[in-house]
């Protein structure tokens, strides 16, 4: 299995399985303690139904000096809903805590958005149908299978 492979196979049905999670809590950790890069941080979201607070590592893309999150799997996942219930409220960790207004970026503006996440998330790559080094044609291709939200400190 190529390592492409073994990434979608860890989120077949755009849900991560068992190892994925434990991946996933793994990353959020270490991103939230602030000894990696400054782009990987852990996102805080709470449940639109349990009101729990849910942790996972995410990318941040910079275009243009604003920063943005993306859903490498897509518009039907946990946190992107949860976003959205939220108002677009959540708390960023990297050392620090952050709370940030995210504000969902309209699809026509996605496509240079898309090629810089990608650029930075090569984890993200096998879920996105485009290759990283594409035109922004092909990227706006696919930009309203992708949600993308911008980053307001609030």
């Amino acid at each position: 299995m190529t390592l492409s492979g073994f990434t979608r196979w860890l989120y077949r049905g755009q849900r991560p399985n068992w190892i994925a999670r434990i991946l996933n809590r793994a990353s959020a950790a270490v991103a939230s303690s602030g000894v990696t890069s400054n782009y990987l941080v852990t996102l805080e979201v709470t449940g639109r139904k349990s009101g729990r607070t849910f942790s996972l590592p995410v990318v941040i893309a910079v275009v243009d000096g604003q920063r943005y999150l993306v859903s490498m799997l897509g518009d039907n996942v946990q946190w992107v809903q949860n976003v959205r219930a939220a108002g677009g409220r959540a708390v960023l960790r990297s050392g620090g805590r952050e709370e940030v207004q995210l504000e969902e970026v309209p699809v026509l503006q996605r496509a240079p958005i898309l090629r810089a996440y990608l650029q930075r998330a090569p984890g993200a790559r096998p879920h996105v149908p485009v290759n990283k080094d594409a035109a922004l044609a092909e990227f706006q291709r696919v930009a309203a299978a992708f949600p993308v939200f911008r980053l307001a400190s609030e």
